[in-house]
């Protein structure tokens, strides 16, 4: 268990750094039928890091995602979070029946111009007039994240935001990630069922298990495979 310390510095380092930005304190949650899915569990996440939620799949870590999120409120437990948050979803939640530029003009009120830079963000100069159904998944889920990104939300949240990309293409899109991320010292949670994800990107890690689920101990991950920094992101193998 990280000191009290250690927790405050978050991703920068910086001991004292500020107050949470969420907070979680769950009792239980429950689907409708009456059968338990998050047992009782406390969680925090403070500006500039990076908090990763792994596990198996079909443990609940959506669910917990979606409590977050305000998506889901059939739980016991209060939940303190501020007014922007953004959340990337498993797959792509986007309006097939608007262009990319608008995708993240509509729901992010950015101007053309604005939507048009985001759009550059991300690689997908070219594809600004393009509808989602004739984009690649690759190119949907960067969409996914600049319009994310576009909202200027203090908390991010992402589930399992590179599933079902091939090894190369899910790589390339973390970087990208973390080059996003980086520039602007969101907060993040991450959820990933793929430890080599959570290990690559997260300054914290917590395993969600058992039956009803509840977190394991906190792992701080100061050996991150990116080291980041506003200007970019460098590769550390090692």
């Amino acid at each position: 268990m990280a000191s009290d310390t250690e927790a405050e510095a978050g991703a920068s380092g910086v001991p004292g750094a500020s107050a949470p930005l969420v907070t979680l304190t769950l009792a239980e949650m429950r689907f409708e039928d009456g059968t338990p899915v998050l047992g009782a569990l406390e969680l925090s996440l403070r500006p500039g890091e990076t908090l990763a939620i792994t596990g198996p799949s079909g443990v609940g870590k959506s669910t917990l995602l979606r409590i977050l999120a305000g998506l889901e409120t059939r739980f016991t437990g209060t939940l303190q979070v501020p007014d922007r948050m953004a959340m990337v979803f498993q797959e792509p939640t986007l309006l097939p029946w608007r262009t990319a530029r608008d995708n993240i003009r509509l729901t992010t009120g950015l101007s053309a111009k604005a939507a048009q830079e985001a759009l550059d963000e991300v690689g997908l100069a070219d594809h600004a007039g393009q509808y989602p159904t004739q984009m690649s998944l690759g190119q949907q889920r960067r969409l996914s994240l600049a319009r994310a990104f576009g909202s200027a939300p203090d908390v991010l949240l992402l589930d399992e935001p590179f599933v079902s990309l091939d090894p190369e293409l899910a790589e390339e899109m973390m970087v990208l990630f973390a080059r996003l991320r980086a520039a602007r010292g969101l907060a993040t949670v991450l959820v990933t069922h793929v430890e080599t994800e959570a290990k690559m990107l997260a300054s914290r890690i917590v395993t969600l298990s058992g039956s009803p689920a509840r977190l394991g101990a906190e792992r701080q991950n100061k050996g991150a495979y990116f080291q980041l920094s506003a200007s970019g992101v460098t590769s550390s193998k090692s």
